[in-house]
């Protein structure tokens, strides 16, 4: 496999109906807006939603989620401990940061992709990995609708001769909303961290299924959905254009007052000269 040796600029278009894309946990875990009211799925979100895919292709990933774990470890210290190498380090008096980034980055997909802090209570060692592969926030095209339901629950909890009164609480959607998250991949980074093409590669197939297997309570299957891709492969390491350029050469917007579906958008290209996008729609 070999280093990735050209940089990469990429842009996801998606679109939400009837969910809840990311909840504020300081807002009631309403949908999260800025302050002009559009949506916004913070970059941690996607990130775990790609860390998520990774797992189900079968890659070795070091965060993972409590309800998505593949092994028994409790915490992110048990996991590194789980390799003899990075334990051995963690316990040296005088550790290797670089030996330890190295293997770390070669053992774990996400590690060599977004980086990571190691930093245990009790080893002398910490470690900070920058990984070349970055994501902004996802922001709704237009300012979005939040509707409120009052749910209640029923159910007695646990066992009683009378039955408790319902319990009141509240859920939140966006009826609908078009977002767009853009990113990059740094190649100087890249050949710090091992990012090969391949994982490249892999990545681009994440963004493209990012929901499959994603279904909760907020978010029904299919009410989350992955449009367009948009890929740019530059032809050297710094790139013809710099990202900002890049991103801003793909310009969407509703072509009504109240878009109700994808249909309601108009999304629009700009070429750069000798830098062609890629377009891929969503599975």
């Amino acid at each position: 496999m070999t280093t990735l040796d050209h940089k990469i600029d990429f842009a996801v278009v998606l679109s939400v109906t009837k969910a809840n894309p990311n909840g504020d946990p300081l807002n009631g875990n309403r949908p999260r807006q800025n302050y002009d009211g559009h949506g916004e799925i913070s970059d941690v979100a996607v990130k775990r939603k790609i860390r998520n895919r990774f797992q189900d292709m079968g890659e070795a990933v070091f965060v993972q989620s409590d309800d998505r774990k593949t092994d028994s470890f409790k915490s992110l210290k048990e996991r590194a401990d789980s390799h003899e190498t990075l334990a051995k380090i963690l316990k040296d008096k005088k550790p290797s940061e670089a030996e330890f980034a190295s293997i770390a980055c070669e053992q774990w997909i996400d590690v060599r992709s977004f980086g990571q802090v190691f930093a245990f209570k009790g080893a002398t060692l910490s470690v900070g990995v920058r990984g070349p592969v970055s994501i902004q926030t996802a922001t709704s095209i237009d300012p979005i609708d939040i509707t409120s339901v009052q749910i209640t629950k029923s159910v007695n909890s646990v066992t009683s001769e009378t039955r408790s009164s319902d319990t009141m609480g509240m859920k939140h959607r966006v009826d609908f909303g078009v977002y767009v998250f853009k990113g990059s991949i740094n190649t100087q980074l890249a050949e710090k961290t091992g990012f090969t093409n391949e994982d490249a590669e892999k990545l681009k197939e994440t963004l493209l299924t990012l929901f499959e297997n994603d279904s909760s309570s907020a978010r029904p299957d299919g009410s989350m959905e992955v449009n367009k891709v948009y890929w740019w492969e530059h032809n050297s390491k710094l790139g013809q254009y710099s990202s900002a350029k890049v991103h801003r050469s793909l310009k969407i917007e509703s072509t009504t007052e109240t878009p109700k579906s994808i249909d309601d958008y108009e999304i629009e290209l700009t070429n750069l000269e000798g830098l062609e996008a890629e377009v891929l729609d969503g599975q």
